[in-house]
């Protein structure tokens, strides 16, 4: 990847990169970006993105779950170093990764990291259903990227935190319904950190909560209860991000506004509403959508098929 944005070469980076300078957001959430010791792929996003216009003088991007090594068989195949007994699925530690581009500044002492915690340290959670050996669930973290809690500093002193994740696709296991059982309890994170059951306190507001779910509340396998909850959390709200391009390429027989998509997969999964913004209550939110263009040419279509979903707040 990181050959490839030096390079200057590569159509979908190039889409990427064409994608995020025409929307110009203050904050960035990057899914799927790997992650490497130096930061060098992210320094070269960025130095792209200014040759664009796009400055990002902020980051936040510690290391990510995906591809860190157990050290254990995690999948109870008897074969150790798998891309799948790793704290989370990845090839190499750093694998789909996330990474956070911001002009506002970010208070690095006040953020947080989840990723270190524990998946059977969830209160309610429901790994004991999972048929994890002993050994494993021992060592298994919830996130499979990542739960971030970032503090970007406000004028006259003031926060806005950022509850930030990516989470496992609720597919690829067995009747146990690992990834199942993993990707709803990692969106019942939040609902358990906001309500104060977790060691670290919740932040005040304002905060926005934002990330991919790797879920869609009507369509597409998967647990829904801890999404639902977090739609109808009467201290977030949802502005349902829409646009026409996904309209009009809405499944047959789906279930969901087909408007609301935000990634498109080959049948037969379809076209699914699978990233999430959740501003605070007390946030006003001006406006938001799905930039998923009708042409099949558009840059947006090349760079990736999950598309950029955007909110416009003003902070109380």
């Amino acid at each position: 990847m990181l050959r490839d944005i030096e390079g200057g070469k590569d159509a979908q980076i190039a889409a990427v990169v064409q994608v995020i300078a025409e929307a110009a957001p203050d904050v960035l959430l990057l899914t799927g970006f790997d992650w490497d010791y130096d930061g060098r792929a992210l320094a070269a996003l960025r130095a792209r993105l200014a040759e664009a216009g796009q400055d990002y003088p902020h980051s936040f991007a510690p290391q990510p779950n995906t591809g860190v090594p157990t050290g254990r068989d995690m999948d109870g195949n008897g074969r150790l170093g798998e891309p799948r007994d790793a704290q989370g699925y990845g090839r190499f530690t750093g694998a789909d990764g996330m990474a956070l581009l911001s002009r506002v500044p970010i208070f690095a002492e006040e953020s947080r990291d989840f990723s270190g915690f524990l998946w059977r340290d969830l209160p309610e959670g429901l790994i004991a259903g999972a048929e994890l050996a002993p050994e494993a669930a021992a060592v298994q973290r919830l996130s499979t990227t990542a739960h971030w809690d970032v503090a970007l500093r406000l004028p006259g002193n003031r926060r806005l935190h950022l509850l930030a994740w990516s989470a496992t696709p609720p597919v690829y296991d067995g009747p146990e319904d690992r990834n199942g059982r993993r990707n709803r309890d990692e969106a019942a994170f939040w609902l358990r950190y906001l309500d104060g059951r977790l060691p670290e306190a919740p932040p005040p507001p304002p905060y926005v909560l934002l990330g991919d779910a790797n879920l869609d509340p009507a369509d597409g396998e998967g647990r829904r209860d801890a999404l639902d909850d977090l739609l109808r959390d009467p201290r977030l709200q949802d502005p349902r991000p829409a646009s026409p391009g996904a309209r009009a390429a809405a499944d047959p027989g789906q279930r969901g506004d087909p408007a609301l998509d935000t990634a498109d997969y080959d049948p037969p999964t379809g076209n699914l509403r699978v990233e999430y913004i959740l501003p605070s209550a007390d946030l006003r939110v001006d406006g938001a959508g799905v930039i998923w263009p009708e042409d099949p040419a558009a840059a947006a279509i090349t760079a990736s098929r999950h598309r950029l979903i955007w909110v416009d707040i003003t902070l109380p």
